[in-house]
């Protein structure tokens, strides 16, 4: 072999091997942020609409409040003691924030999104269809009066859109049905320490802390963590006259 044709073989191994070690690393990086960093998750209902629509992938930091038995990574926390309830790095979530947690209510257990309204020492109640923390009314705006059709029956529904604030100005849309279902005159009840009362932002369609058989009230070492954004979604809607289509909410923040 002549020399001209080692120079060129020694160059392309080291080419070879260079490339291998940058895809190692791109590799280690992604493991590394979707093991310790985040985690996606499906939409499977409308309980969150209008923020989350089914099929929406939620990115969710784990980190955000410090990480539990449910967001250690690598399963890790399902290997410790069932008395091991601790946090590490640990922070509370606020009202207004959209958590993942784990229902461990349900046989066999599983994952919930919801919106937290209540932290610990507020009082919740809601009366005639509306919300009152501490014995104050979050106030609302109505945005519109739409319908779509539910997933997966394809029934019509109207809804009437509202934004609502929290306390410290948190605001975020909601829907309301009408002012006759069953979750509609709930409480009042006063949220534990060391626990957070959430509900779905389609308040007529959520199973949540006002529900019962449902998730109570969540406690801290359950939470998961806190839902960032819209990645990107496999809802699909027909788009018909006078019935609403949702879109354009990815990577728009919750």
């Amino acid at each position: 072999m002549s020399p001209l044709v080692k120079r060129l073989a020694g160059r392309a191994a080291d080419e070879v091997v260079e490339t291998g070690r940058f895809l190692v690393g791109v590799a280690a990086v992604w493991l590394g942020l979707v093991t310790f960093g985040f985690a996606a998750f499906h939409i499977p209902s409308e309980s969150m609409q209008p923020s989350l629509e089914v099929g929406d992938r939620v990115l969710v930091s784990k980190w955000a409040y410090g990480y539990s038995r449910h967001s250690l990574p690598l399963g890790v926390g399902y290997m410790l003691p069932d008395t091991w309830n601790a946090r590490l790095a640990w922070s509370e979530p606020r009202r207004g924030d959209v958590v993942v947690f784990r229902d461990e209510r349900q046989s066999p257990p599983r994952n919930l999104i919801k919106r937290v309204i209540g932290i610990g020492g507020d009082v919740i109640e809601v009366r005639d269809g509306r919300l009152y923390i501490n014995g104050e009314a979050p106030p609302r705006v109505l945005e519109d009066i739409r319908s779509f059709r539910e997933h997966p029956t394809q029934r019509v529904q109207t809804v009437t859109h509202y934004t609502e604030t929290l306390p410290l100005d948190r605001s975020h849309p909601i829907y309301e049905q009408d002012d006759n279902h069953p979750l509609d005159n709930y409480g009042p009840v006063t949220v534990l320490p060391g626990t957070v009362f959430v509900m779905g932002d389609n308040r007529d369609a959520s199973r949540d802390s006002r529900a019962s058989p449902g998730p109570g009230l969540v406690p801290l070492e359950n939470v998961v963590g806190r839902a960032e954004t819209v990645l990107f979604t496999f809802a699909r809607c027909r788009r018909e006259e006078g019935l609403h289509c949702p879109s354009g909410r990815v990577w728009q923040g919750l």
